[in-house]
């Protein structure tokens, strides 16, 4: 089993690195974008012991504790079976 995480800046929140490959996009004719964020993607495997309900509390809480600022990010996850 594993968790699929999802993590960009809040509405809002200026995102220095979408901006900079937008406007890259554009210099290289790509047309049809109006703006983009990028985020980050984090994979957790957690052991076979582990139930589904153990690994939503556990992704939560390293989400929670560590791995997203709460104040610029938000996240989703998915877990995987």
């Amino acid at each position: 089993m594993k968790a699929k995480i999802f993590i960009k800046y809040k509405e809002g929140i200026l995102d220095p690195q979408g901006t900079v490959t937008n406007k890259a996009l554009k210099s290289i004719n790509i047309k049809g974008i109006d703006s983009m964020g990028i985020g980050k993607y984090i994979e957790i495997d957690f052991d076979k012991s582990v139930k589904k309900d153990d690994a939503i509390s556990i992704t939560k809480d390293s989400c929670n504790k560590l791995l997203v600022n709460p104040n610029t990010e938000t996240y989703t996850f998915e877990i995987e079976e």
